[in-house]
Parts: C-alpha cells; structure tokens; sequence
C-alpha cells in the first residue's frame, strides 16, 4: 500500500507504506473507537466484583504460589503476608488475578505492571545521578488490560488507609482519586503530539500536575534517604576485608548469607550471559570491574522464596557495584488471562520478558538491565541499591495519602500510555467521574475481600494448618 506525503512540487509524493509505522493520514479515530466501547463495557460495570464458587481460599492461594519456591523461606513469606491485609495482598497477585479474569474487562491491551499496589512506586537514580519516580517492580509484568493495573492500584489504597488509621471516606476517596488522575492524565497524553506524549510529566512537575503539594515533606525526606542508598553504602555494611585485598560478604541471617563455592561460581559465570543482553555501550564500563564474591539475599514480601542473588565488583580504585541476580518466575497472572481468553504467547525467557516490560513502561530505566541464566533458571540482572527509596503508603495522613493516590495513578497512566495508545484509553475513561466512582466501589469492595483472605491465613497459622515465621 502506498501513502501520500507533499512533495516539493505541490504534489503529493507516492511512497510505500512502511512496515511499523502509521499510516497517514491517520485511519478512524482512536477516540471515538474508545467512546464506542462503552456502550459493550459500561464504565459503571467496573465496579462488579463477583466471586464464584470455584475461587481458592487463601490458603490454598498462598500454598499454590509457593510452590516452586524454596522450602526453607516459604514459612518467611507466609509470616510476611500475615502481618497485615496490605501485606498479604502485596503477596497475592494471583489471587486477585484470578477475581480481576472475570470482571468486566475493556480488552484494552497495555504492557501493565501486574503488581501496581501502592508501594511499588518509588524513587531510583539515572545514569546522571539524579532521581526518578516511577514503578519500580516488574516481575509479574504481561500485556493485560490496562484497568487491571488501576484496580489493584486502587484496592491496595484503601488497605494502605485502613492500616495508618485512615476513616473510610478518606480511603475511598484515595481509590476514587487515583482513578480519576489516571483519566485526567490519559487525556492530557492523548491531547499531545506522540513525542510530547511518550517524554510527559517530568518528575519535577509531577506534584503540581497532581496538586500532590502535601506530600512534598514526604518526599523529600525519602529523597534524602535515597541518595545515600547506595553500592557503596550497602557493601560498607555487608561486606568485610577478604586475604587478597579485597572484599567479601559477611553473613546476616535471615536475610544474607553466603553461598557454597559451586553455586557462587555458577552464578558469577552466568555473567558473562548478562553481558550480552546490555547495550554495547555498556560493555567497558562493566569491563573496569572485576567480580569479588556472590551471597544469597532474601528480598521483599511476593518475592521471599525465590532465589536471589547479590553479586560484589569492585573497580580499580576498590570501588564497589553491586548487582542483583534474581530468580524470574513466571508472571502470576497468566493462567488468569488464559481463562479471559487472552492469547498469551511464549516469554521465552522470563528474565527479558521482566526487563523489556519494565523498559517498555518507565521514562527511564536503570542502565544496568539484562538478564540471564543460572543452572537452567532464568533470572533478571540490575543494581542493588541505584539510590532507591519509596513510601509506606500505610504511614501516610490522611491528606497526604490522597495526594499520594493522584500521583501513582498518573504515574500508572503515563506507563500505560506507552504501549496503549492513550487515545483509545482516553475516549473509554472520559469526562465524567463515572470510572471514577465505579474504580472506588470496586476498590473497596475488593479491600474487604482481601481483609477476609488475611484473616483466614491468619487462622490457618494460628492453627498450625501453614507454616510461618513471624516477625522477619
């Protein structure tokens, strides 16, 4: 097919149609094909949550998503994911997966997060040493629908609000504003010219774009913390003088320990693999470090029992860099879009398909990103502590957390509108607050659910019917 374009004549230029490019002019109108979809999916309808017969109880949810994981930790994560209901649905996202596979859906396709609960939003450094904020947790990333993002983003603000003592208007309201910043983005993006669009919402102009002014303490508090979260801060800490000159790792149970020699060298040879899925550029960099030693380190509450890695380099002034190697499982939430009927090819390996979601959704990401392969399991490589900070939503007043609220869900829609065109999202979301307000009734309704689950896991501990550590 071929395209006019103007020529220096005053006539239009035949030239072929690209393969990856738009056509122009541009065919039918995203907007209105967004506006049509409504009348399938009434926005109203996304504030259904029906729970079938069939669905797992908690505790077999949580028994199904350990397996595969290793033994010895799983007690860990299940005393995690008891502490509190925010905790455990920061541990359950297939669980909630499994409601979100049979809720009204736009079938709207974006690259999403799949685990988009409020603390998976936090600062990070760039190659210049700044800092960024952003989604920052990609391991059960997938092309999904968009709103699946929203909703478990929403949910996990109104739990956040429950635990910091929040009264229910408040915690409603975060879930309701959030929706409605993600909207409101949408458009402001679908309104742009795509390079505008694809670059927007600098960090520096976040809180005003999302009258977050009552959260700026906050986060300037965890900046200053951020930037000391560093390698070299982490290796000070963790690591000791070793007979050659120079360092190793020291053991911290629970959370590091080192590793037998065998696997220690298993891992520090899967480099050489991660070398070749940086860009080249990168390469003489990584070449001006040398690898000192490979410890095993515990990290976060979904992720505890899977098998992660911290790997020290040195540089030539003895300088350090450390890199996590982490175990890449697959995303929790692909059987769930099996049952929706989504078409869900292959990842091949699953630590790209973590490391290309991730680039595909952040404005900027960490410089350092690959992956790899160690004993026949796939795994994500990236540095530990590039000046890394968050906040605990559930810390948060109640006026903060609501400025909190606007800003992850423009940050979840400024993700989105990388890989769904922010005009089809934005003719469905629309003017009106009726998303909005369904997004809420969903949000809370899904939140007392989630107390319920957490409460039965919690019985089953007391019980002695599942392991679990407390406390750790």
């Amino acid at each position: 097919m071929e395209q006019a374009v103007p020529g220096g004549t005053g006539r239009a230029r035949r030239l072929p149609r690209v393969r990856g490019f738009a056509a122009w002019p541009a065919d039918g109108s995203p907007k209105d094909e967004g506006k049509a979809l409504r009348k399938q999916v009434p926005r109203r309808a996304h504030a259904t949550l029906d729970l079938d017969g069939s669905r797992p109880d908690a505790v077999t949810a949580v028994q199904e998503s350990n397996r595969g994981r290793l033994p010895d930790l799983t007690p860990m994560r299940v005393g995690r994911m008891a502490a509190t209901p925010f905790a455990f649905l920061r541990g359950a996202a297939g669980l909630m997966a499994y409601d979100l596979a049979r809720t009204p859906m736009t079938r709207i396709l974006a690259q999403i997060c799949g685990d988009a609960h409020a603390a998976n939003f936090g600062l990070y450094g760039d190659a210049r040493g700044g800092l960024v904020i952003d989604l920052n947790d990609f391991d059960e990333t997938v092309r999904a629908p968009w709103e699946w993002d929203l909703k478990r983003l929403a949910t996990s603000l109104v739990l956040a609000g429950r635990e910091a003592g929040a009264d229910e208007d408040t915690c409603r309201e975060a879930a309701h504003d959030a929706a409605g910043s993600y909207r409101r983005t949408m458009r402001l993006l679908a309104g742009l010219p795509a390079l505008d669009a694809w670059n927007a919402i600098a960090d520096e102009e976040l809180v005003s774009h999302t009258d977050a002014h009552d959260l700026l303490g906050t986060l300037e508090r965890v900046s200053e913390k951020a930037r000391h979260n560093t390698s070299g801060r982490f290796a000070a800490k963790s690591t000791e003088a070793s007979e050659d000159g120079g360092r190793r790792f020291v053991d911290a149970p629970p959370v590091l320990r080192r590793v037998p020699d065998a696997e220690a060298a298993a891992v520090a040879e899967s480099l050489e693999e991660y070398l070749t899925t940086l860009p080249e550029d990168r390469l003489p960099l990584m070449a001006r470090h040398a690898v000192q030693d490979v410890a095993f380190r515990v990290v976060g509450t979904g992720s505890v029992g899977t098998r992660s890695y911290v790997v020290l380099l040195l540089d030539h002034r003895g300088e350090p860099l450390v890199l996590q190697v982490k175990e890449a499982r697959p995303s929790a939430l692909l059987p769930h879009l099996v049952t929706a009927g989504f078409e869900t090819p292959p990842a091949g390996h699953e630590g790209r398909r973590v490391v290309l979601g991730q680039k595909r959704m952040q404005v900027v990401s960490d410089v350092l990103l690959g992956w790899t392969t160690v004993d026949g399991r796939p795994y994500q490589v990236r540095q530990f502590r590039n000046r890394k900070g968050s906040v605990d939503p559930t810390a948060l007043a109640a006026d903060q957390l609501d400025d909190y609220a606007r800003m992850t869900g423009a940050l979840l829609a400024r993700a989105h509108s990388h890989s769904a065109d922010p005009r089809l999202v934005a003719g469905y979301c629309g003017k009106s607050e009726e998303l909005d307000e369904a997004i809420a009734a969903f949000a809370v309704a899904c939140a007392d659910r989630t107390e319920a689950d957490h409460a039965e896991l919690v019985a089953a501990v007391r019980e002695g019917r599942i392991a679990a550590e407390l406390g750790v």
